[in-house]
């Protein structure tokens, strides 16, 4: 661990030294496309939970600020799973459908990882000249959407599927030099809209378990009780 920021050193520096210095324009591009993609995907979410919970989605996107910023800052679905059941409780999730579906979303539900895994291949592939058609660019959203399954738990898996899927569309395994240095600006935000969505889809269950109203009502019940005091 030590020697890892070492080595990512090296390998920017290397690509630097290959390509020269107008390879940091074309990383400005690909994170600014990649952020504008999740902004994108964030906006579909908040739709989609809008059209489920109606008005308490924005209740639930206030609660979910601290989880979504640890999730950033750390980079680690794992360091925000404790606060985010916290505070999907205090939104009236159960810790039963809180406890069964964040980990089952942490494992299916990988949402900014697969856009990070297609950004990565078409990026790769476009440094290599390599000409991708319509069809074989949703082919790889395709394979990134099974390949990404079941990696949340184990930090920069995201580097080893990109990997391990190169060589099934013709580029080679050694592209993945070309993002490795800035891969942490990558991981905090595909981290963070992963919460998010996790969030919002066990939300959305226990809205259709019925938990959720029930716990909203004794809430606005107690509520009301505590203001006639």
């Amino acid at each position: 661990m030590w020697l890892a920021p070492i080595g990512v050193g090296a390998a920017l520096c290397g690509i630097i030294a290959m390509r020269g210095l107008g390879i940091l324009v074309s990383y400005g591009k690909l994170i600014a496309g990649f952020y504008a993609a999740l902004a994108l995907l964030v906006a579909l979410i908040v739709c989609a939970g809008r059209w489920v919970l109606g008005k308490d989605i924005y209740r639930l996107l206030a609660l979910m600020k601290s989880p979504f910023l640890i999730g950033f800052a750390t980079a680690s679905s794992e360091a925000a799973f404790p606060l985010t059941i916290e505070q999907l409780e205090r939104f009236g999730v159960s810790r039963r459908i809180a406890g069964f579906v964040l980990p089952l979303g942490y494992s299916f539900n990988l949402d900014g990882s697969m856009v990070y895994q297609a950004f990565a291949v078409i990026f790769i592939a476009q440094a290599f000249h390599v000409d991708m058609s319509f069809m074989q660019q949703l082919g790889v959203l395709l394979v990134m959407l099974i390949t990404s399954k079941g990696m949340a738990g184990v930090p920069r898996a995201s580097l080893v599927v990109v990997a391990a899927s190169l060589p099934a569309f013709g580029l080679p395994a050694a592209g993945l030099m070309l993002i490795l240095g800035i891969d942490p600006f990558f991981d905090m935000g595909r981290t963070a809209v992963s919460v998010l969505g996790n969030s919002v889809a066990a939300a959305a269950i226990a809205k259709w378990e019925g938990s959720a109203d029930a716990l909203n009502a004794k809430t606005a019940a107690e509520t009301t009780i505590e203001a006639s005091r």
